[in-house]
């Protein structure tokens, strides 16, 4: 049954009055005499099914509950890719929406042709924006992601949910054996994974074993590099860094894991979660969120307990590669945006937050919905373990043409992995190609002459 986000009467009033309470903030608002009223605007998202569902019912009580008579409507546009090459086309026309996910990196691609608004004077303002008390509200580190340096400090999106890489494994597997936590150290998941390709699971549905099974995604690359205390960009000198030492570590490492028949490459799309469900997979590093449709599969499936853990990792602590795809606002007219920016507003409020976290799985942006998630933590334990391991969170790099050096990254990795490349020189070589790609991106900055 799909997830239905329908806010109380009291909640409903709250949010009328919420639009008329005026936050502190600057002296001067160039938004103060706009009027938003009656505007119809356009959400492009990548949203389906459930997660769909949930986001309708979101935008219906916004549309019912706002005294302006702001209409929204949400619309599906494909993947972030589908969207990411839809607006490149669209920028600077009439026909781009008004409030669109992107990826930090994706919106920073936009703004090299000035094609998004700054937030920050809407969030500033004080008669439309954020008090300082809600904007503290925000873990610090999902609301500092989408402020760009490159573009003089502007806010080019705000985040309305993250999810992050964690290793999925089967609990009842790792008792059998012999073990009765999930290694947390490079050399331990090693000797558990290679036990396992020898060790078939009792409850396995079907033949054959496996340790861990690699999507050849540059994400894993990302996410793999930051357990071994390494990075893949240089926020200083502004350059990648993919030939760092923990780079290589890491892809040493898994390029050794596969040559010993203790790692294999997914081999198609879904494979690992319908490996992992019917008992013939371990280990599994995926997003969080894929939870639920882990722990439906795995409950058609097998039926054994597992649950999730940080990446084994040589750092003191774990590292955690958090990611996901913000809102950013195209340029339109002042009345259209400030319409945009109060279903934003409304989107990112504490309470439609809780609600959204349960409905898609992903984690809330603000902190105070943590307040309103204990009955959801209850019932979902693997969740709340995710969800502790936030406070160790690290992003990937959010400039200008990373989607075209992610596809390079996925060919790095499948080269090393899968086909045994050299590990220092493709690393190398991805890291030439990727810098040379990004100073090729940042030429078409408005200041670069």
């Amino acid at each position: 049954m799909p997830h239905r986000i329908v806010l109380s009467l009291t909640a409903a009033i709250a949010l009328t009055v919420s639009f008329l309470v005026m936050p502190a903030g600057a002296q001067s608002d160039p938004w103060a005499k706009i009027d938003p009223s009656n505007q119809s605007l356009v959400f492009w998202h990548n949203h389906t099914r459930s997660r769909q569902d949930a986001l309708q019912a979101i935008v219906e009580t916004f549309n019912e509950s706002n005294p302006y008579g702001i209409t929204v409507t949400q619309e599906t546009q494909g993947s972030y890719a589908d969207i990411f090459r839809k607006m490149l086309g669209l920028l600077g026309t009439s026909e781009v929406p008004d409030l669109v996910v992107a990826y930090q990196n994706q919106a920073a691609t936009y703004q090299l042709s000035d094609a998004l608004v700054d937030m920050t004077s809407l969030l500033q303002s004080p008669k439309w924006g954020m008090s300082a008390e809600q904007q503290a509200d925000f873990f610090p580190a999902f609301f500092q992601q989408d402020v760009f340096p490159l573009f003089e400090n502007a806010r080019l999106g705000l985040a309305p949910n993250r999810s992050m890489e964690v290793l999925y494994y089967n609990r009842d597997w790792l008792a059998e054996l012999g073990y009765d936590e999930p290694p947390s150290t490079p050399e331990a998941f090693k000797e558990i994974a290679c036990k396992a390709t020898r060790t078939p699971f009792s409850k396995a549905d079907g033949g054959g074993a496996m340790g861990y099974q690699l999507n050849l995604d540059a994400s894993r690359l990302a996410s793999w590099t930051f357990a071994f205390g390494g990075g893949i960009f240089d926020y200083e000198t502004s350059l990648y860094t993919y030939d760092s030492d923990g780079a290589q570590q890491a892809m040493a490492f898994l390029q050794d894991l596969y040559a010993e028949g203790c790692a294999r490459p997914v081999s198609e799309r879904g494979g690992a979660i319908a490996d992992f469900s019917t008992g013939r997979l371990l280990f599994s590093s995926a997003s969080s969120s894929g939870l639920p449709f882990v722990r439906a599969a795995v409950g058609a499936g097998a039926k054994f307990n597992w649950s999730v853990a940080p990446l084994p990792h040589i750092t003191p602590a774990p590292v955690m590669n958090v990611y996901g795809a913000s809102v950013s606002m195209p340029k339109s007219t002042p009345q259209r945006e400030l319409a945009t920016w109060l279903f934003i507003r409304y989107f990112t409020s504490p309470e439609v937050q809780a609600g959204w976290a349960q409905a898609a799985n992903y984690f809330p942006v603000r902190q105070s919905a943590e307040q309103r998630l204990g009955d959801y933590f209850e019932r979902h334990d693997a969740y709340k373990t995710a969800f502790d391991l936030l406070q160790y969170g690290r992003h990937e790099p959010p400039v200008p043409g990373y989607d075209f050096v992610r596809a390079m990254a996925e060919e790095a990795l499948a080269a090393i992995f899968a086909q045994g490349r050299d590990v220092e020189k493709t690393l190398d070589r991805l890291n030439r190609d990727a810098n040379v790609s990004l100073q090729e991106q940042l030429e078409y900055l408005p200041s670069a002459e």
